[in-house]
């Protein structure tokens, strides 16, 4: 949160913050089980955040499909960790998602035509974005 009003009162700058992303931390390269490599891009995806809201939405879904490929076993892994999210998030990180465009929808920033807007990573957000539109729980 620091970093991020940071950000906003332009003490940080965008390549600063997107080479930070990079720096320190575990790689998903550096890891062995994929549950891991979901969590160690989570968290990259959380620490661009400052620099582009929408990453927010990329770290929920690393979380997600990280709570997935944990527990294979268990077919509602990924449904339950985005309900959970979901009950969890403050009203302010409610209204600030929802201020971001749909996934795939806009051709700039990471909700653009690339990874996040594709495959798992794209349905689970898909689903996290309409369960913002749904839930007003907080």
């Amino acid at each position: 949160m620091h970093r991020t009003r940071a950000f906003a009162r332009g003490e940080l700058n965008t390549a600063e913050e997107i080479r930070r992303r990079f720096a320190g931390g575990v790689g998903a390269g550096d890891v062995k089980s994929p549950a891991a490599a979901a969590a160690a891009r989570a968290a990259g995806q959380a620490v661009a955040i400052c620099h582009m809201g929408a990453h927010a939405l990329g770290a929920a879904a690393y979380a997600v499909k990280a709570a997935r490929v944990a527990d294979p076993e268990r077919p509602d892994a990924a449904e339950d960790e985005i309900c959970w999210q979901l009950e969890h998030m403050s009203v302010e990180v409610r209204a600030a998602l929802r201020a971001l465009p749909p996934v795939g929808e806009n051709s700039s920033g990471p909700l653009g035509a690339g990874l996040l807007a594709s495959g798992q990573l794209g349905t689970i957000i898909r689903d996290l974005q309409a369960g913002l539109t749904q839930t007003d729980s907080n």
